[in-house]
């Protein structure tokens, strides 16, 4: 299963999102040369989730909660993640 495919399914299953936005924008870093080396093809993504569960959840829990359910991503080959969480109405 694609890493895209494993960040989907977890947040699905941790968060049951109102909506769930997952952009892999690993091309646009390919050359770097932080990337050099690395066996990795989807390593940088721009993340949007809206969540009842972010309710009443402060900025960087929402962002820490994230990271933490992602951590066998990050350790398969992930680069970066940039998060985007709010709940419904903000």
């Amino acid at each position: 299963m694609s890493i895209a495919a494993r960040i989907r399914t977890k947040l699905t299953g941790a968060f049951n999102p109102a909506r769930l936005e997952l952009v892999d924008e690993s091309s646009h870093h390919a050359g770097h040369a932080g990337m050099q080396g690395l066996a990795a093809q989807e390593t940088h993504f721009r993340l949007t989730v809206v969540a009842e569960a972010f309710r009443d959840m402060p900025r960087v829990q929402r962002q820490r909660e994230i990271y933490r359910l992602l951590a066998q991503e990050f350790a398969d080959g992930m680069h970066a993640l940039a998060v985007t969480a709010k709940a419904p109405g903000e």
